[in-house]
């Protein structure tokens, strides 16, 4: 039952955050309950612990949406992000080995396919996932899913309120960070870390008008 439940919390978050649901999307429990062939109550549940990450709105008599992030959040959520990103870059640094360093340089490769390809999915995954590799690689599994959750939050405040071409601009400021961690250059290395996540927030126009697809299922 349990493992019913994780592979819907997973399966709608990886819709959610490749931005294949939108925000505001109703989520209706009885469509997906077919989609996955299980109970309500399963899905019920699902639903629930993505309302605790924030990914799911849960309303009384109206049933679930994909959240909608206010703009004070989203800027929160970066605020947070470069409170504990410049922290870890440090660590990073200090804790480095060869191992390591190749393996994240194998992702950042991945990355740029993935953007000169112009697999959008792949490269919104990827892109998050950058951060979250850096505290996987360093063994640190609590650091890891704390921004796993940071980064699916952030991927939907981008879906909302980033203008397109940002993409390339993110995966040439990885490299950069890469080329500084290489270099064991901690100040250097921090600083863009910081840079980097400030740049994403400034890219945000909190002006824009946000999507009103109400697509109940993107799972296809």
């Amino acid at each position: 039952m349990e493992s019913s439940t994780s592979v819907i919390v997973e399966s709608l978050t990886r819709a959610i955050v490749e931005h294949r649901l939108q925000p505001g999307s109703k989520l209706a429990e009885q469509k997906l309950a077919d989609h996955f062939g299980v109970s309500r109550t399963l899905v019920r549940q699902a639903l629930f612990q993505l309302a605790q990450n924030r990914l799911v709105t849960l309303e009384p008599a109206r049933g679930a949406f994909v959240s909608t992030p206010s703009v004070q959040e989203a800027r929160q959520v970066f605020a947070v992000r470069r409170m504990l990103e410049a922290e870890m870059t440090r660590a990073f640094v200090r804790e480095m080995t060869p191992a390591r360093l190749r393996a994240l340089r194998e992702h950042v490769a991945l990355e740029k396919a993935a953007v000169d390809s112009q697999d959008a999915a792949e490269r919104v995954e990827l892109l998050g996932d950058f951060h979250v590799r850096m505290a996987e690689l360093m063994g640190n599994e609590v650091l890891a899913q704390i921004l796993k959750d940071l980064v699916s939050r952030a991927s939907l405040i981008t879906l909302m309120y980033q203008p397109g071409g940002a993409a390339r601009h993110s995966q040439e400021e990885h490299v950069e960070i890469v080329k500084a961690l290489a270099a064991r250059d901690e100040g250097r290395a921090v600083r863009l870390m910081e840079e980097h996540l400030l740049h994403v927030e400034q890219s945000l126009a909190f002006d824009r008008q946000l999507p009103t697809h109400d697509i109940a299922l993107a799972l296809a």
